[in-house]
């Protein structure tokens, strides 16, 4: 059975497998975002397709909006043969499974190789919003040593026609806006970043300011608006299992398809000058901006980031493939619920629109649990000096500034710690050697424990440099007081063969 548009008019065939399709005139809604775009979203992946996609098609099928979006991608990589329509499917943590054909992409743009039509979207008055979903390195301008990228440097030293860098692009098509009409327009990061509207608007405003005039500066600055939001929704990459079920109900292999988990946040500014879909009826929360920056917060620092970043510094340790198994284990289950109930939650940001304990039973009861979902601790492990800053740091601030907690009282995250220092010698709890997910200080890290062996007794010492590093911990661990309990715990740790297993045991259950 082939994904197109022809086969989906067979709908008995389709709701017979148990698909939910769209239930809307797809050819007519296809004309109409053609001729009148809306939406337009760069970065269509998977979390793109099962969530922002999903929810425009709800809309749809309702009869609350009329168009589509229009899918934008760097470049094509093989010819669209499904009529962008692609295979949702939800994984639920009771073992049941949904299955839709979601069909609110009306056209794919590219932006290499597509200029003329992209142009053309912009120029329309229509498009309401620019949405993107291609990561915190999309925006990048400048590397770690502060230089500008090359690319974006010749895009600065070149002029909006010559523009080769994604924001450099983007930059162009925004003066093409400026110049056919002035239409005020939203332009909205959705990507898993914190203040992303700002890192959007310091990009476009960075090419702005060298090549338009005050005209064009002004008018970003009073027409265009850069919303933050925070998104949240577990989607790894498509699955052979559920490639083998979609197999099954009969359709071809290569079928584009997305497998997510059920829950689903995205929580949006609500900072639209030029209108918008009403997104809110399809569960999306909009609001201002202080409240989506304490969402985010209590995402990141509290009630799920640390919590995964625990389960995959231990889950590599152990020789866990899968984070739901570690759920199953009954030391590393205590060991987030202790970390996000008993050390987070007391000093957690509440957004008011969702409550944080609601949040947090969520991930620790359902979506983390949920062993339909294929996520593996190694691919969370990626970039983790990254990571702790925010997922830990601000709570040890937050415990440093508190006139009635204890720093000295944090049990956990100081253990979470010396995992990761464990988790640097690249070694796991059986004394086998593994690879460490990628990170930008890897190196710079492991030099601090490149001397240690699994069965003695380490000189911590050596970890000082380390442990007072801010931009690793977001504290300095020598001054917060906590340096001292981590190097006792790396101490055990390291003990030998085992030591992983025993220090978290005795440390979850005292």
């Amino acid at each position: 059975m082939v994904l197109n548009n022809e086969s989906i008019k067979n709908r008995e065939a389709w709701e017979k497998l148990g698909y939910r399709l769209p239930a809307y005139d797809r050819d007519a809604m296809v004309a109409k975002t053609v001729a009148n775009p809306t939406w337009l979203h760069f970065g269509a992946g998977n979390i793109f397709k099962a969530f922002q996609a999903d929810a425009c098609q709800r809309l749809l099928d309702a009869g609350l909006w009329d168009t589509g979006i229009i899918a934008g991608e760097r470049r094509e990589k093989k010819p669209e043969v499904n009529d962008n329509l692609t295979v949702k499917v939800t994984l639920k943590a009771d073992g049941n499974v949904e299955k839709a054909v979601v069909g609110s992409i009306a056209e794919k743009v590219y932006l290499y190789g597509n200029e003329a039509r992209l142009k053309e979207i912009f120029e329309n008055p229509s498009l309401q919003m620019v949405s993107f979903t291609i990561t915190e390195k999309g925006y990048a301008l400048y590397d770690a040593n502060g230089e500008l990228l090359p690319d974006i440097a010749a895009d600065l030293a070149g002029t909006p026609e010559t523009a080769k860098s994604y924001m450099g692009k983007i930059t162009g098509l925004l003066c093409a806006r400026y110049m056919k009409n002035k239409a005020p327009l939203a332009m909205v990061s959705m990507d898993n970043c914190s203040h992303n509207g700002d890192k959007l608007k310091a990009a476009i405003t960075c090419f702005a300011q060298k090549w338009g005039g005050e005209g064009f500066n002004k008018w970003i600055s009073e027409q265009v608006s850069f919303p933050w939001s925070m998104i949240d929704k577990i989607t790894p990459g498509p699955d052979a299992s559920v490639a083998a079920m979609l197999k099954e109900d009969g359709l071809e292999d290569g079928t584009p398809f997305v497998n997510a988990e059920e829950c689903e946040y995205l929580v949006i500014e609500d900072n639209f000058p030029n209108g918008r879909p009403p997104l809110e009826k399809a569960g999306i929360y909009f609001t201002d901006r202080e409240t989506v920056d304490k969402v985010e917060r209590m995402k990141v620092c509290t009630c799920l980031n640390p919590l995964h970043t625990s389960l995959a510094v231990f889950g590599c340790l152990l020789g866990f493939n899968k984070i739901y198994k570690e759920m199953q284990d009954e030391d590393l289950h205590k060991l987030v619920e202790t970390i996000g109930y008993k050390e987070g939650l007391p000093v957690v940001t509440d957004p008011g629109i969702i409550k944080p304990k609601d949040f947090i039973d969520a991930v620790v009861n359902v979506r983390v649990p949920n062993p339909f979902m294929p996520d593996m601790p190694q691919r969370i492990a990626m970039d983790t000096s990254q990571k702790l800053p925010i997922r830990f740091g601000e709570t040890i601030k937050a415990y440093i500034a508190s006139d009635e907690l204890d720093v000295n009282d944090l049990k956990l995250i100081p253990l979470v710690h010396a995992g990761w220092l464990r988790y640097l010698m690249a070694v796991d709890d059986e004394g086998k050697p593994f690879e460490p997910s990628s990170d930008p200080l890897l190196e710079t890290a492991q030099a601090y424990v490149k001397d240690f062996k699994l069965g003695e007794k380490p000189d911590t010492a050596k970890l000082e440099g380390l442990l007072r590093n801010e931009t690793i911990f977001g504290v300095d661990l020598v001054e917060a007081g906590l340096a001292d309990k981590v190097c006792d715990y790396f101490v055990e740790l390291t003990a030998g063969p085992g030591a992983v297993r025993a220090t978290v045991h005795k440390y979850v259950n005292e």
